[in-house]
């Protein structure tokens, strides 16, 4: 299956701030663009966050991200999804799609890949500021 070489926006343990195992993976395949914004809704679901698209005038902020190899791309992307869980195992419910949306780096508006979440948020803490970041640190003050 080829996918269309895109940036990549990222909003949660993929975040260079994180400095999660996967970053280490993500850093040495992709290159960062910057900081970027989506429009939609963050969640807390308690071990990891939840982005879902909304055509209100509510923005996600995370980083963009180019990769370094083109011919890379499928093979670094393919490790991407079994991370986020988008070809689950038979027994266990897919979280997550990989999607096209278009994000903002510096208002520049780019078609980019993201990965949505498709569970259900009802009932979890809504991430007003829409910066995981922010919202870690701002929790772990309290």
């Amino acid at each position: 299956m080829s996918i269309t070489v895109l940036p990549l926006f990222v909003y949660g343990s993929l975040r260079s701030g994180f400095q999660h195992p996967a970053y280490a993976y993500i850093s040495k395949y992709f290159e960062l663009a910057g900081t970027a914004k989506v429009k939609g809704a963050l969640y807390d679901m308690g071990e990891y966050p939840a982005a879902v698209p909304t055509n209100a005038e509510t923005w996600i902020t995370g980083e963009l991200y180019t990769i370094q190899q083109t011919a890379e791309f499928p093979w670094a992307m393919g490790q991407l999804d079994d991370y986020e869980g988008i070809n689950g195992e038979a027994d266990e419910p897919v979280l997550y799609a990989r999607e096209k949306t278009t994000v903002y780096l510096n208002d520049t508006a780019i078609e980019a890949w993201i990965y949505w979440y498709k569970g259900d948020v009802s009932g979890r803490p809504r991430i007003e500021c829409g910066d995981l970041l922010v919202y870690m640190q701002q929790k772990n003050k309290q």
